[in-house]
């Protein structure tokens, strides 16, 4: 604990001390966050309702220092530095790591951007927008996040990302794994591409993951309330209480790939936005495959200029089980920074699983779960 304090204020105090050097440079930095928090009901956590308080569940808790250098002839170089945090108790996100969700250096051209650090991926940048069901409840990942609709990165990469050409634009990113002597396991790489014309939008990705591990490890259970996974059981069964022990809490359940390909669309008309995506991922592990489908569609009504509803169904399959999910939220904006919300979601599993909304909660004892959340949002 001493030494994640001692770190954080060293981050801290270099992230103060950057403020104070480009100020002096005349660049341009921006302090930025996002803080949210609320309480929230769930109907069946591990046999029993929960009410409790949680945060960073609209968007991620998170702040961040960004800023640009003119170099000249067109050039310019950048950075970003993000952190994420959990409001209730201060602690940090993303593993404890102080600038977990971003981190990066590069330089910005008229062709495009090149950096370099931990950043987000393909799939968040050209596909995560049409995933109607998270904007109606932050709770409503696509089920075990599998296809990284859930907003994620990559460490340790190299990425380029093209300015906009004609409504059109591409990425791509390596993530090394900075093994000795293990160039693959461990990588990971992501391209994708957008495309934009007036009050249609379009984007497609594909993201791999050699032997994924660290915040990104499987523990089948927690994540999509799978009894058995690639044949195996992932929970054990106390035959006197029937108490539940997930097998992969603390050793995580040893996948070879895992690559996720994911493509969707947005309409406007008016004050309505349609909007729908689907995803297709293989895993591998144990020299077999495994396919997850995931299809949703929804939309976004902007009622007024302070009053939004956002509504959603998901449908998904894999290893012969299906889930079906509804959700819905109400955003108002008490300013241009701060809005309060309240969202719900609804989830049926297959017989055999133990249902869990998008990895949040506790899985239920039943095929059904069910949440509701009332909250508070303020960016900066």
């Amino acid at each position: 604990m001493k030494k994640v304090k001692a770190t954080a204020l060293t981050g801290i105090a270099l992230a103060l001390a950057t403020l104070s050097t480009q100020s002096e440079a005349q660049s341009s930095v921006t302090l930025y966050g996002i803080i949210d928090g609320g309480v929230t009901y769930v109907s069946n956590a591990g046999g029993s309702h929960q009410v409790k308080f949680d945060d960073g569940v609209s968007y991620g808790n998170r702040w961040g220092v960004k800023g640009t250098e003119d170099l000249g002839g067109g050039l310019k170089a950048i950075f970003t530095l993000e952190s994420g945090f959990h409001v209730g108790n201060g602690q940090l996100t993303n593993g404890g790591s102080l600038f977990g969700r971003q981190a990066y250096v590069g330089l910005q051209s008229d062709w495009g951007t090149l950096t370099f650090g931990n950043q987000i991926d393909m799939t968040q940048e050209m596909v995560y927008t049409y995933n109607v069901s998270a904007w109606a409840s932050g709770y409503a990942i696509n089920q075990g996040d599998f296809d990284r609709m859930n907003g994620d990165h990559l460490q340790n990469a190299v990425k380029f990302m093209s300015n906009t050409y004609g409504g059109f634009q591409f990425g791509g990113m390596y993530s090394f794994s900075n093994t000795p002597g293990q160039f693959h396991t461990g990588s990971a790489w992501s391209v994708g591409a957008q495309y934009q014309n007036g009050a249609f939008s379009m984007g497609t990705a594909y993201t791999q993951l050699n032997n994924p591990s660290g915040i990104y490890a499987f523990d089948p259970y927690a994540m999509i309330g799978a009894r058995t996974f690639f044949g195996r059981p992932t929970v054990s069964v106390d035959p006197a209480s029937g108490a539940i022990t997930d097998l992969y809490a603390n050793t995580a359940f040893p996948v070879d790939k895992q690559g996720a390909f994911g493509v969707g669309a947005s309409y406007v008309m008016g004050p309505v936005t349609l909007m729908g995506d689907f995803t297709y991922t293989q895993i591998k592990a144990f020299g077999q495959s495994e396919h997850m489908q995931v299809a949703e569609g929804g939309a976004d009504w902007q009622i007024t200029p302070a009053a939004s509803l956002i509504g959603g169904y998901q449908y998904t399959h894999f290893d012969g089980h299906h889930w079906n999910m509804l959700s819905a939220g109400f955003h108002y904006l008490l300013s241009k920074s701060t809005d309060v919300y309240i969202s719900g979601d609804w989830l049926k599993a297959s017989q055999g699983v133990d249902a869990v909304i998008g990895y949040s909660f506790t899985p239920s004892s039943t095929t059904t779960q069910a949440d509701v959340r009332i909250g508070m949002r303020h960016s900066f």
